[in-house]
């Protein structure tokens, strides 16, 4: 069986070693370090950031400053549509009528009690699902033109 290398086999002498790491960062900032390094006369880097412990983007980037709140005000309107009071009045006296508890018509229309007090109370946000399942259980319209009939 032929051999693969031809040529002359010598051996290298030189160590290698092996586990030696880089220094991290956090030894290169140490005071201790840096004045090792200024004393062997190696060349010690200073540089000072600019807005280095905030969280503003300054000047030199390329995006402006934006404000959240003024983003925010300006795409969403300042307040969402809540129940309207001939729909809260409707529920109410539909749910009396029919002796039911909030408890027992959440029940009936697979919703959380506190959504039936939302509804009820004026706080929650028209849902036209939650509305649709109040009139089958109820027997009211909430919805469109004939509320309360």
């Amino acid at each position: 069986m032929p051999s693969r290398y031809a040529g002359n086999i010598s051996q290298d002498w030189e160590p290698v070693v092996l586990d030696k790491t880089k220094p991290k960062s956090g030894d290169l900032r140490d005071p201790k370090a840096v004045n090792a390094a200024l004393r062997a006369g190696a060349q010690v880097q200073a540089v000072k950031k600019f807005d280095g412990g905030s969280n503003k983007k300054g000047s030199a980037s390329a995006q402006p400053v934006v404000n959240a709140r003024k983003l925010d005000e300006a795409e969403e309107p300042a307040a969402f549509e809540r129940v309207p009071a001939d729909v809260r009045l409707a529920i109410q006296k539909a749910r009396v009528e029919k002796k039911l508890s909030q408890a027992e018509l959440a029940k009936l229309i697979n919703e959380r009690v506190q959504v039936v007090n939302e509804y009820e109370g004026g706080k929650a946000i028209p849902n036209q699902a939650v509305l649709a399942k109040m009139e089958r259980v109820l027997g009211v319209k909430l919805r469109g033109k004939h509320k309360g009939l």
